[in-house]
């Protein structure tokens, strides 16, 4: 089963930017589409981003669009999850899953996620 892992949270200051990792192990997810989600404090896990298998058709929660980027490399089994001009409302846990192709239900289990903070 692919094991999925997250890294690249940490602290930064409203307007900043930082470079979300997943990197995908126990098989490949070259054929799948993949997600990013967040899980704010004391709120429910959201969706923030996905990407299809060969990516194409990116789509963006309101929140995020042309804020954040969604890129992956199929050959490195890792998605990326660009944040520019953070927010103090981008405060989060954030996780990759892989996703069915219309983004609609994920299909692994979750990882521990990488913390967010974005301090105003």
């Amino acid at each position: 089963q692919v094991q999925l892992v997250e890294s690249g949270g940490g602290l930064v200051q409203a307007g900043g930017s930082l470079r979300l990792s997943c990197a995908a192990s126990g098989g490949s997810i070259g054929i799948f589409a993949m997600g990013w989600f967040r899980q704010p404090p004391g709120k429910e896990r959201e969706f923030v981003a996905a990407l299809s298998w060969n990516g194409g058709s990116p789509l963006y929660a309101d929140s995020v669009k042309g804020r954040f980027i969604i890129s992956r490399n199929n050959a490195n089994n890792t998605v990326w999850l660009q944040m520019n001009s953070l927010k103090s409302g981008d405060t989060a846990v954030y996780y990759c899953n892989i996703v069915d192709s219309n983004y609609r239900r994920t299909l692994a289990s979750w990882g521990q996620g990488t913390q967010v903070t974005v301090s105003s």
